[in-house]
């Protein structure tokens, strides 16, 4: 009998193979669909695949359709005709990229949807809508990506010749103008609009490694890391490359301050600083703007003397002041800790000072006082709970720009000491040459598709930017697709998000001629300088979304 029996074992020591094979598939049906009921039966249909992915061989007539209510079906395209083309905004779209990232470092902003890992993709944010306008405010966060939507071709923006892109390379050397009418007939057979677009991409970078991604530098690592990095541990090499990196940033700053730059960012792996120079952003002197910050970097700008300002938490003291106003005994008593712990982090008022404001109420009596040790704790505590956030944005200005300078060229922190990016030097983006500089372009490619309306099928044509897109680029390119796309586009924005707070108003503005003054030679169209010298409307949020209708904008932040 136990010849005649295969895989027969007495006492049942030795399992038949054919019952450990079972066994083995009822495991991996279970771990593969857990919603799915148990796999008992070797005939258990699997599970529908996910409607977000389709099977690319297969065609929109024979591949498999969920069921449901008719209106809710998907209507097949009438006979003879071509079937849809996946949309392009299917795998671009900022609605439909991890919406639930970010949640896990900041779960106070649960309310909101943020990334963690890719900072540099879109968040969803409150909607801010605009009404019709010629001009839309400036956007001074970097954007990595920008995908424009039209019903005109952009067939104008493909395949250039070599006459033209070196056409295109010299106008930007020589920071050449070049204006063109409301629209333009023939797009495809301009060759000023294709040397213009060429122009427009142009953009200026320092180290310049080839085989390394220098931006984003913020969440980085996973992308850098497994590239050859002969400097990580050859303490000479770095200091080789942090010469040549110091020379290029004063270089920067030097043209900053003669007017001949108007702009440029130092990116570091933890923080971010714009430098803007005077006459921009509605600031009559030198501006740098740094963001996220860290107790330890803001202590170590105190200690070298950077007068520096917090603007988001001057903004939330005024509406707390305006409460105080208003509140009664009770909510006074509640609220003035945490105006005391701002003021602390900001000026470092001695005790008496911080409270001078309640004798100024008439309410000092009314008050039990903290005394300096629960003072000094809460403060550490609300300075913890400020770092890498858009709250912690910082404002340099005048003088105090130049001892920046030399802070960061002297901070050892500023490089990290492990890890894929250690002893890289931070990335210095610049819409004009400056010293040690690489000349750089975005990456421009043009996609044709078809959308369904209804039973028919309309085409979208669609050009993609990727890269650091400067504020300067985008409007530039916007005032080109102006008059090729015949006033009518749409635009989806990718902000690089450690720098959407970039556009926080950094203080008083001054008169339009006086900010003008002297910035006409720092390459810019006239144009493009305008909208840069305007005070920032759009606080510490960035514009998502921008539409151009019969020749006005629209957008939404």
């Amino acid at each position: 009998m136990c010849a005649a029996v295969p895989g027969y074992s007495p006492g049942f020591k030795r399992p038949p193979e054919t019952l450990r094979l079972k066994r083995r598939r009822a495991r991996r049906s279970e771990a593969a669909s857990p919603l799915c009921p148990r796999a008992d039966t070797a005939l258990a249909p699997r599970p529908f695949p996910r409607p977000g992915r389709r099977n690319p061989f297969s065609s929109l007539d024979n591949a498999p359709r969920p069921a449901g209510p008719p209106e809710f079906q998907e209507q097949r395209p009438p006979p003879g005709s071509q079937g849809p083309r996946p949309a392009l905004w299917q795998f671009l779209d900022p609605a439909q990229e991890n919406k639930s990232a970010w949640k896990e470092e900041c779960p106070e902003r649960a309310g909101v949807t943020t990334l963690s890992n890719d900072l540099h993709l879109p968040v969803s944010v409150p909607d801010v809508s605009s009404s019709p306008s010629t001009e839309f405010p400036a956007d001074w966060s970097i954007k990595t990506r920008v995908l424009f939507t039209s019903s005109q071709p952009f067939t104008w923006a493909e395949h250039l010749k070599a006459q033209e892109e070196a056409q295109g390379f010299a106008q930007h050397c020589r920071a050449t103008s070049v204006n063109f009418p409301q629209s333009i007939q023939e797009p495809k057979l301009s060759t000023e609009l294709r040397c213009a677009f060429q122009q427009s991409l142009i953009y200026w970078l320092h180290p310049s490694l080839p085989w390394l991604q220098l931006f984003p530098r913020i969440g980085a690592d996973r992308k850098i890391a497994g590239k050859t990095s002969l400097w990580s541990r050859d303490e000479a090499l770095q200091q080789v490359l942090m010469n040549e990196w110091s020379v290029s940033f004063t270089s920067l700053y030097n043209l900053l301050k003669a007017k001949l730059c108007p702009y440029f960012y130092v990116c570091t792996y933890q923080f971010t600083v714009l430098f803007r120079a005077a006459g921009l952003a509605g600031s009559g002197v030198i501006t740098a703007v740094i963001s996220p910050t860290t107790r330890g970097l803001r202590e170590a700008m105190r200690n070298e003397g950077i007068e520096f300002s917090l603007p988001l938490v001057e903004e939330t003291r005024s509406k707390m002041q305006k409460n105080y106003e208003t509140s009664s005994d009770t909510e006074i008593n509640s609220l003035e800790t945490g105006r005391n712990v701002e003021e602390g982090e900001e000026q470092g008022m001695s005790d008496d000072e911080s409270f001078s404001w309640l004798e100024e109420m008439g309410v000092q009596d009314k008050i039990k006082k903290p005394d300096g040790i629960s003072i000094k704790l809460r403060k550490e505590k609300n300075e913890v709970q400020m770092d890498h956030k858009p709250e912690s944005v910082a404002v340099v200005k005048g003088t105090n720009t130049f001892m920046l300078l030399n802070f960061l060229i002297n901070c050892k922190s500023l490089v990290a000491v492990a890890g894929p990016q250690a002893g890289l030097p931070p990335t210095l983006l610049s819409p004009v040459a400056f010293r040690g500089a690489t000349m750089q372009t975005l990456k421009a490619r043009s996609i044709n598709l078809k959308t369904p309306v209804h039973t028919c099928y309309n085409d979208i044509f669609s050009l993609e930017i990727t890269g650091p897109v400067m504020p300067h680029c985008l409007h530039t390119l916007t005032m080109l697709l102006k008059s090729a796309q015949r006033g009518a586009f749409s635009a989806v924005l990718y902000t690089h998000e450690p720098t959407a707070v970039f556009n926080t108003n950094a203080g008083p503005s001054f008169s339009k001629e006086t900010m003008c003054k002297d910035l006409t030679k720092c390459g810019l169209h006239l144009q493009t300088l305008d909208q840069l010298t305007q005070l920032s409307t759009l606080g510490k949020s960035s514009i998502r979304l921008l539409e151009m209708r019969d020749y006005a904008y629209t957008w939404k932040s």
